[in-house]
């Protein structure tokens, strides 16, 4: 088992160097894109499928909560959480269509649409960005491996460079903390003036 368990820790290390060495300006341009939505009165919408659903749910909460110090409540919609929403859609329309639906319905120019795929290939998730794409909104795509169809269709692609869905889940939660530690200092610093 300590093999296994030293085994595990030693590929998430590299991931992590490797977000260290190559990402640091992608995350800054993706901040900056989060806080320009929000200076300018938008918001943002998180989706994803199973841990990346999680993923979502835990990035919007993490906005319109706080993450670690006070500043004005952010708006941010997971497009994961609404089981009458995705019930409804899923059985009238089909899976494909549960997250599109709802970016149809919430988006505007100005907003954010953030798409969550360790495949990037996700079809619901994908067709919901291109629907933000037509409603004037920016869209992100964090994923992994080589991107898959969802890094062509985002404005910015913050893309783990490996196949394994545990490691490149690992990485997204430390971006998404990192996106939300660098959009609330931002944030909290605007509110104390």
């Amino acid at each position: 088992m300590r093999e296994i368990i030293q085994d595990a820790l030693d590929r998430h290390l590299r991931v992590a160097e490797e977000l260290a060495a190559s990402f640091t300006e992608r995350i800054e341009a993706v901040a900056g894109t989060l806080l320009e939505c929000y200076r300018s009165g938008g918001k943002v919408l998180v989706m994803g499928n199973g841990g990346s659903a999680a993923d979502a749910q835990h990035f919007a909460a993490e906005l319109v909560g706080r993450y670690a110090r006070e500043r004005a409540a952010l708006p941010a919609i997971a497009l994961t959480t609404d089981t009458s929403i995705l019930t409804a859609v899923a059985n009238d329309y089909g899976y494909n269509d549960v997250f599109r639906r709802q970016v149809e319905a919430h988006t505007k120019p100005g907003d954010v649409v953030v798409g969550i795929s360790t495949s990037g290939n996700s079809e619901n998730v994908c067709r919901a960005l291109e629907t933000a794409h037509a409603r004037g909104a920016t869209t992100i795509a964090l994923g992994g491996g080589d991107g898959g169809r969802m890094k062509a269709l985002a404005d910015l692609s913050l893309i783990v460079p490996v196949k394994e869905t545990a490691r490149v889940q690992e990485a997204h939660i430390t971006i998404i903390h990192i996106l939300c530690d660098l959009v609330e200092r931002s944030m909290a610093a605007h509110d104390a003036r």
